[in-house]
């Protein structure tokens, strides 16, 4: 029997995962967590066979946590499963020992056929990380995803992560509302970002933002 621990702070996540993993004859789902910090208690409490790991979530996020548990607890093998493939999360997670890493657009299926495959100690990558990891070796450190938007998408992403509304947005570019939300919709795309918050984030980390 598969041990798995679920780490993600969307409890419907968990709970569809939770749900479908239990329908699984080798598989048992020991416990759950919402955030890094839960995360890494519950590992070395619990002791699992395979950690399922989001990136993003607050207290500690999946890179910081991957890192602790495959320290403390080196036999846990971690799947990475996630929105983001952008390069800051990529790599930091798989050098700090991810196992795996799968989009959260993978199928149930597909995410009980990798959690197998990591059990018996062969790695799944999504296709796209893959992608990114040979480009990187083919042609050195990638651009950030921001290097691809455009001046006044970076205005706009800037001014964002300032905190400031669409409205105040428009009002301070001279441009309609309607264009600053096209304008938001393209850099969520992107930069590969779920919501305003996280463009904020992103924003601060690569110092877009004043």
């Amino acid at each position: 029997m598969i041990r798995v621990l679920l780490v993600d702070d969307h409890e419907m996540v968990r709970m569809g995962l939770s749900a479908y993993l239990s329908t699984q004859p080798d598989m048992s789902v020991v416990g759950q967590a919402s955030n890094g910090v839960e995360g890494v208690e519950k590992a070395l409490a619990l002791s699992p066979d395979v950690v399922l790991m989001d990136l993003v979530m607050e207290k500690m996020d999946g890179i910081e946590a991957t890192a602790a548990i495959t320290k403390e607890r080196p036999s846990s093998r971690i799947i990475v499963l996630t929105s983001f493939i952008d390069d800051e999360k990529v790599y930091p997670v798989i050098e700090a020992g991810a196992f795996s890493y799968l989009l959260k657009t993978s199928s149930a299926i597909e995410i009980a056929d990798a959690i197998r495959s990591a059990s018996a100690g062969t790695p799944v990558v999504e296709a796209k990380v893959t992608n990114k990891m040979m480009d990187r070796m083919r042609n050195g450190k990638p651009k950030h995803l921001h290097d691809d938007l455009t001046p006044r998408e970076r205005e706009v992403l800037e001014l964002v992560g300032e905190g400031k509304s669409n409205q105040e947005i428009a009002e301070y570019l001279f441009i309609g509302i309607k264009t600053v939300k096209t304008h938001v919709s393209h850099i969520l795309q992107k930069l590969e970002l779920e919501d305003r918050t996280q463009m904020a984030v992103y924003a601060h980390r690569f110092g877009l933002a004043k």
